[in-house]
């Protein structure tokens, strides 16, 4: 017998429907157990019947019945995308072996396509070779020809003509161009006969503005007020962006502050009138519903007590505020707000009411104080609230302040601070009028002992010290520091630093050292960046203006780093700004000696004697300078200041020494510059400069500032093709030197002529130089020179692009004032500080932008922030000086001028030009300023 089952008894299919190839769709009820199963969707049923039409041979039925059409035009997009299975399997469940198919199916795919990958690679390469092959770039075509320029001399150069159309046709054309006439229409002239004639007529119902047209309600476009408001909106986004992004939910909802709420209502102005009845009404009917709903909410009563008195019904706020205390007794704010409705005696009564119910209230006893006339009452008052309140150190404070003479407020104070021992301000305020030192330190050492962690008392001690003259300050800070650290109660770097700062402001500047010296390094280790921190640190402190703070920070940074250049030089530069002369002498003699070996520290101490007049220890300095450290730099200091002073021979013969024995570039540059501006006696043509220039090439060929002064020296000889020649060498030994690009780009322009062959030196210098500003303004201010105004806009626009140099302050500036119109300056202006941010000669376009527009205060501000982001831009300087001699007064001019001798800017385009030149080597800045000034536009 067969162990299989027959038909009816075995399982049926998973998601087997009886009866589902006839029609019907299968049901469950309540009855059955376990919850219901989902009857087939309609694309199974539709299957089903597919397969049941096939078998018996006749159409496709619905599930209803009825015969399906096929559409012609099956547009579905999911039958369209043999990848789209959208729908196929919706019904099933993606389990396990699924993602298991999915998996092992995708890393079939990748093995496939790793073996291919080589072979197809290759056959890419040789497609894309071929086609290349067959269709060559044009930059490809001419490559040889491009190659073959290399070999082209500088003489065939020269011998390019200049691009033009030389065809007669094109010329015949545009003379006869020239010679045609135009007949004028007849309503051009009748236009313009119109144009000066009155029209005096009224037409009904309307009348006829200047412009032309009716306006039947009278009102009138004011183009100024429009034009004044759009000025005023760029002002204030100017404004802004140079200020920082402000907050942008300022003005929302989140920006309330709730408990501030009553504060404002106190401040409004409540005689305005400036409201609406209804309003007043409507928002007294939702505060009744408020007290109604909660009566024991204060706020409420006197939210609707201010309503009354905004509304002028003063009486009715009075007894708002009356049922308020009556029903909420105990409430601060309630007794306050009925005080202050309620005037004299009647507000007497109210303050007694009120302290009767709260005596332990300290707000309302000074209140009640408040409304006392004279001292006597006012300190009965207090004297009661003090038998209720002995640990109030408002009372206490406010007892004293009332007492006519010393020993009566002495007297206060001891029984206050035997009442509050751990107040600080009470026995600080004892110390200050006790008779005696003995007195103030015994106060002070009980205060130590009730508050060992506080350090504040510490420091009172201190001070104390430092007023009586006793040399114990140090002692007595180390002792708090060490007390303090004992009990866990040290404070942080940046508070002791700030408690330092406020002894300064007070006039205890030894305590103020004492506390850097003692708790400067608290809780660094010896591996941090400790040096760059106390640098910081001293720099705060500067822009604060507490000096001293910071000298004392500089001079623990020297106690631990008693060779460090940087320290030094910060140390004597705030001598300079903000101390003595004789201070800055100090300091920089303690740095010599220190550091012998720094270069840059015996020249500013060498300058420092010089500019104070003392030449003769000048020469001693740089004497011992030569003893320690014969370098270039001070061969090179020790050359100007004998030429400053007359010695050209004595100049001239260190000069020679310094070649023989420190012979670097800057020396043979120097000498160089020196020869052309002192030449020798019977000297012609600049001979002994050429010789030296030429023998520092043969030893520095790739230096371009030596190829820059020869070709200077054959331009001022008006010999071009050596100083072509000398320019187009060194910018073949050094292409990266822009400035001998723009020497030769110049030479071209302005010596021989040819703005064309101008161009093409700035095209050659920007592809060796991509990216670069300078290139790029130059290029600009060629075309505008030669009068190509649309070309310097395209060139402008290709520079300003975001690859190039969008972000260049200068390029902005000439766009700005030269290639856009007078009206476009300031909406420019506007995006160019949002693009660039920050830049000194954006800064100072813009100031002249307000100073065109006579808006001097806000042009003083941009040049002042000019100044302040980079005082070394000496421009910045002289367009400030020009502007303050036209609208600037004779302090503000002296104490500028004071500021650009500290400064003692060196770069900038105009004012580089002017102290780099022949023969302006000893000018001071003052001279240099005035001539700067001289050649502005």
């Amino acid at each position: 017998m067969s162990g299989r089952k027959d038909f009816l008894s075995q399982q049926a299919p998973e998601n087997y429907v009886a009866g589902l190839g006839r029609g019907a769709t299968g049901f469950t009820t309540r009855s059955d157990l376990g919850p219901a199963r989902e009857g087939p969707s309609e694309d199974q049923i539709k299957e089903a019947l597919a397969k049941r039409a096939a078998q018996l041979g006749a159409p496709t039925p619905s599930a209803y019945g009825a015969v399906e059409k096929k559409e012609e035009d099956d547009d579905d997009e999911r039958f369209q995308d043999p990848e789209n299975e959208v729908g196929l399997f919706a019904t099933g469940a993606y389990d396990r072996e699924d993602d298991e198919a999915d998996r092992i199916y995708q890393d079939i795919d990748e093995r496939m396509d790793r073996r291919r990958k080589a072979r197809r690679e290759a056959r890419e390469k040789q497609e894309r070779d071929e086609y290349e092959a067959k269709n060559p770039k044009i930059q490809q075509q001419f490559a040889d020809l491009k190659r073959s320029l290399g070999s082209v001399t500088d003489e065939q150069w020269q011998n390019i003509p200049d691009v033009g159309d030389l065809t007669g046709k094109n010329r015949r054309t545009k003379q006869n161009a020239k010679q045609r006439f135009y007949a004028v229409p007849d309503s051009v002239i009748a236009g313009a006969r119109n144009s000066t004639e009155f029209d005096t007529s009224v037409t009904d119902g309307a009348q006829t503005n200047g412009s032309g047209s009716d306006n039947v309600d009278g009102t009138m476009t004011n183009f100024a007020d429009i034009g004044a408001a759009r000025d005023k909106v760029l002002q204030v986004n100017l404004d802004k962006a140079a200020m920082g992004s402000a907050d942008a939910n300022s003005g929302s909802a989140s920006t309330i502050d709730p408990k501030g709420y009553l504060t404002s209502l106190a401040k409004t102005d409540l005689r305005s009138r400036d409201y609406d009845i209804g309003d007043v009404k409507r928002v007294e009917s939702l505060l009744q519903s408020v007290i109604k709903t909660n009566s024991r909410h204060p706020p409420g009563y006197i939210a609707l007590a201010r309503l009354h008195e905004l509304a002028g019904k003063p009486v009715k706020a009075r007894d708002v505020m009356s049922q308020c205390c009556s029903l909420n007794p105990h409430s601060e704010d309630a007794w306050l707000e009925n005080i202050r409705l309620n005037e004299g005696h009647n507000a007497k009564v109210i303050a007694a009411a009120a302290v009767k119910e709260n005596p332990q209230s300290t707000r309302l006893w000074t209140r009640a104080t408040e409304l006392e006339t004279d001292s006597q009452s006012k300190k009965r008052v207090l004297r009661r609230a003090l038998d209720l309140l002995p640990k109030s150190v408002v009372l206490w404070k406010q007892l004293v302040q009332l007492s006519q003479d010393e020993s009566e407020a002495r007297l206060l104070l001891s029984k206050a601070c035997s009442e509050i021992p751990a107040s600080i301000e009470l026995h600080l305020a004892l110390a200050r009028i006790v008779e005696t030192v003995a007195e103030a330190r015994q106060v002070l050492n009980t205060c130590r002992r009730a508050n060992p962690k506080n350090a504040e008392v510490w420091i009172a001690a201190t001070r104390l010290e430092e007023q009586v003259g006793s040399k114990n300050t140090s002692n007595v800070m180390k002792r708090g520091v060490q007390s303090l650290a004992n009990e866990n109660a040290m404070l942080k770097r940046e508070e002791w630093i700030e408690q330092a700062e406020k002894c300064e402001e007070e006039g205890a500047i030894l305590t103020g050292q004492s506390i850097i010296r003692e708790t400067l390094s608290y809780g660094l280790d010896e591996d941090d960046d400790r040096k760059k921190l106390f640098m910081e640190d001293a720099q705060a402190s500067i822009s604060r203006g507490r000096y001293e703070i910071a000298r004392a920070i500089y001079a623990y940074i020297l106690r631990l780093w008693p060779t460090s250049k940087s320290a030094w030089e910060a140390s004597a530069n705030l001598e300079k700004v903000h101390g003595k002369r004789e201070d800055l002498w100090n300091v920089l003699e303690k740095a010599v000696e220190a550091v012998p070996q720094a270069d840059e520290l015996w020249i500013q101490y060498a300058n420092e004697k010089y500019q104070s007049g003392d030449v003769d220890g000048a020469r001693i300095v740089l004497g011992k300078a030569f003893n320690q450290s014969p370098s270039e730099n001070i061969y090179l200091e020790a050359i100007n200041l004998e030429a400053k002073n007359g010695q050209i021979d004595q100049a001239r013969e260190l000069l020679q020494q310094a070649r023989q024995e420190a012979g670097t570039d800057r020396v043979w540059i120097k000498s160089v510059a020196f020869a052309r501006t002192h030449p020798e006696a019977n000297e012609t043509n600049n001979s002994t400069a050429l010789d030296l220039v030429n023998q520092a090439l043969q030893l520095y060929p790739s230096n371009w500032k030596l190829w820059a002064q020869k070709g200077q020296i054959y331009t001022s000889l008006s010999l071009l093709p050596q100083a072509r020649e000398a320019y187009n060498t060194g910018t073949r030994a050094n292409p990266k030197s822009v400035t001998l690009w723009l020497l030769l780009s110049q030479l071209e322009e302005q010596q021989a002529g040819s703005v064309v062959k101008a161009r093409s030196v700035l095209d050659r210098a920007k592809a060796q130089n991509p990216k670069n500003e300078r290139l790029w303004l130059e290029s600009v201010r060629l075309e505008r020179r030669a009068g190509n105004l649309t070309a310097a806009k395209n060139l402008m626009a290709r520079a300003l692009q975001p690859g190039e140099c969008h972000r260049s302050g200068m390029l902005w500036s000439e766009r700005i004032w030269y290639l856009e119109a007078r009206t476009q300056r300031k909406p420019l202006s506007l995006e160019a500080v949002k693009v660039v941010e920050s830049d000194p000669t954006l800064f100072v376009t813009v100031a002249r932008v307000f100073w065109a527009e006579r808006k001097l205060e806000k042009a003083v501000a941009w040049f002042e922030k000019a100044i302040l982001l980079d005082s070394d831009v000496g421009d910045t300087w002289a367009w400030y000086w020009k502007f303050l001699g036209m609208h600037g007064s004779e302090e503000k001019r002296a104490d500028v001028l004071e500021k650009l001798r500290l400064a003692e800017p060196k770069h900038g385009e105009g004012w580089a030009a002017v102290r780099k030149g022949v023969g302006r080597e000893g000018w001071d800045v003052e001279r240099v300023l005035e001539e700067v000034v001289k050649g502005l536009e």
